[in-house]
């Protein structure tokens, strides 16, 4: 074999390395966002949603039962959040309110991944300046970091420079979207406008 021969074979072989490493790479980026936001690599049953207990707001014991038979769009955040979670509450809201007849399918769900501060008399304060049928829902860290684990949501403490001893919580922001059987339809990420959220509501919900 000549030295030019040996080159292109070099070269041919390198390639297919390349793309082989590069189609792995690509597949297991897929597998893992389709495992993140709560479907199978196969397209099967969603993985995210499943059992909680809970306190709402209004002090009352729940569990993921009580709020089957309506669609419900789930939230996790916490009251001391400075920017996010209010911002994104808001978007719920006003998705509720562009919806008209569809809203009364669903029931807006706000989890506290704080719940040491977050207790139902500050979520009683705090819930109802977004929407009249929102439910704030805290518990033991144990309850919380349940409902988190089964929505596929994460959260952890981080400290707060501008507050000596205080701190903040990192956690992921996505508005779920659950059937009335409680099994994942889809999900809205951080920042989608209302008009997007209320205009697949009314067309996913008849």
């Amino acid at each position: 074999m000549t030295q030019a021969s040996t080159q292109r074979s070099t070269i041919i072989l390198r390639t297919i390395s390349l793309s082989f490493f590069a189609i792995s790479l690509g597949l297991l980026a897929w597998v893992g966002a389709t495992l993140y936001l709560g479907k199978s690599p196969t397209g099967e049953k969603a993985l995210i949603g499943g059992a909680f207990t809970a306190t709402t707001h209004r002090g009352e014991q729940v569990s993921d039962k009580d709020f089957l038979g309506k669609y419900s769009l789930v939230y996790f955040g916490y009251t001391f959040c400075p920017d996010v979670c209010p911002g994104e509450l808001q978007i719920i809201s006003a998705a509720m309110d562009l919806s008209g007849e569809t809203a009364k399918k669903i029931t807006p769900l706000f989890f506290s991944v704080d719940p040491t501060r977050d207790t139902p008399e500050v979520l009683a304060d705090y819930v109802p300046h977004f929407h009249d049928d929102m439910v704030g829902l805290t518990g033991t860290k144990e309850q919380m970091a349940k409902a988190a684990k089964t929505y596929r949501v994460y959260y952890a403490k981080a400290p707060d420079d501008a507050v000596p001893g205080g701190y903040l919580m990192d956690h992921s922001s996505l508005i779920y979207l659950m059937d009335p059987r409680g099994e994942y339809v889809r999900h809205f990420n951080y920042g989608t406008m209302p008009e997007e959220i209320a205009a697949a509501l009314q067309e996913i919900i008849q």
